[in-house]
């Protein structure tokens, strides 16, 4: 992955803002789509923007922040070839790019400490999709709602 996007209501900037700082400094490029601060905003104009920009081409990959990672995930896999994974540790997020082939994840700044949260990114982007037995249920991920 080199192009990622980043984005985060209210209660996810400050995580959002230290991910996107990691991902820099391992040499991908980030497109930050918001927020730029601690004002309140609505997590669902966030986690659709980085889905449509994961699907759209823009970004090869997508990291979502809010208050519990729950919300925002939601919102990104509403858009159609999104599989938005809720993550909350390093396992977490390798096996949701091993199993589920996970192109965005998700956090909660309220759940989770910093520096866990950098190792989840980092086993994200370090683990790669199984393919095998994971085919085809990923494929019926994306059949669903078509």
């Amino acid at each position: 992955m080199s192009r990622i996007a980043v984005g985060s209501d209210h209660a996810g900037f400050h995580l959002k803002q230290r991910l996107a700082e990691e991902l820099r400094g391992l040499g991908h490029e980030v497109l930050d789509l918001g927020t730029d601060s601690t004002d309140r905003v609505d997590y669902p104009d966030f986690g659709e923007a980085v889905g449509r920009a994961v699907v759209g081409g823009e970004a090869d990959a997508g990291v979502c922040v809010c208050g519990s990672g729950m919300g925002i995930a939601m919102a990104a896999n509403k858009v159609a070839g999104v599989r938005a994974a809720t993550v909350h540790d390093a396992l977490s997020a390798g096996l949701a790019r091993q199993h589920n082939d996970a192109n965005v994840i998700c956090m909660g700044e309220r759940l989770i400490a910093e520096e866990a949260a950098v190792e989840a990114l980092r086993a994200w982007l370090d683990a790669e999709f199984e393919g095998g037995r994971h085919e085809g249920r990923v494929a019926k991920l994306g059949a669903i709602g078509r």
